[in-house]
């Protein structure tokens, strides 16, 4: 079971993901709100400070279409309100194509994001030996790293950066739109492969390879869940701070 380790911890790690970074986002709207009590302000003010990681994702979809031949129609970085009341940071409108390249380039900004934040933790943020110091149970070596990394040049930009960008790197509903059919497609094809015989060595060559790629990815998972935690203590405190003072409160 040891092949299947990495599936595990990558949707502990994600599931969590998921849920923080929309209250972090609802909190940080609401502190706007709150302050300026200008909701295009609020919208402005918001893009700004997500814009770095919004330009990493909506490229990404941008140059992914590209690279794959696919028609790119409209791209935008400017906010908007949709319909339901979400605030869109931007958008990338490409030609439907088959559902390989549509799952391809709606999973661009999870794979590019992925890979910036993995390089900032490990050349910018030097994160790998504090990582398996907490491994390797020694508590307080980790804790006195933690400690230390303020100390690191340019720390709060990279920090800064690991965060709009894990935070902005998860694919949209539509960008998972061809997902669906494309998992469907890839189940029924190893259900072919293991009736075929091919399952003892699919578990041999193909199970640890795909394990070590679901490892890499809760990692960094858990590097955003981190961030997002830091951040979300402070920005729900302020909130709740704002409405003793004024005596309002934003709906959610």
């Amino acid at each position: 079971m040891t092949q299947f380790t990495g599936l595990f911890w990558f949707v502990i790690f994600l599931l969590p993901l998921i849920y923080l970074q929309r209250q972090l986002h609802r909190e940080i709207q609401a502190v706007l709100l709150l302050l300026t009590r200008d909701t295009m302000l609020t919208m402005g003010i918001f893009s700004i400070l997500f814009f770095p990681g919004v330009l990493l994702h909506e490229f990404s979809h941008f140059l992914l279409a590209k690279l794959l031949f696919v028609r790119v129609s409209r791209f935008s970085l400017m906010p908007q309100s949709t319909r339901d009341g979400r605030l869109q940071l931007g958008y990338v409108e490409t030609a439907k194509t088959d559902m390989l390249r549509d799952s391809l380039i709606g999973a661009s900004p999870l794979i590019v994001g992925g890979l910036a934040v993995a390089f900032i933790a490990i050349n910018r943020m030097y994160l790998v030996p504090l990582w398996d110091v907490f491994r390797n149970a020694q508590f307080g070596l980790f804790w006195l790293g933690i400690t230390l990394l303020p100390q690191i040049k340019d720390f709060y930009l990279w920090f800064y950066l690991t965060f709009t960008i894990s935070s902005t790197m998860l694919p949209s509903d539509s960008d998972r739109q061809a997902w669906m059919p494309m998992g469907f497609s890839i189940g029924i094809l190893l259900v072919v492969a293991v009736f075929a015989g091919a399952g003892p060595w699919m578990l041999n060559h193909v199970a640890p390879v795909l394990n070590d790629v679901l490892n890499a990815g809760a990692l960094l998972f858990a590097l955003s869940v981190a961030v997002h935690i830091v951040l979300l203590i402070p920005a729900y405190f302020l909130h709740r701070l704002l409405v003793y003072v004024t005596k309002v409160d934003v709906k959610s």
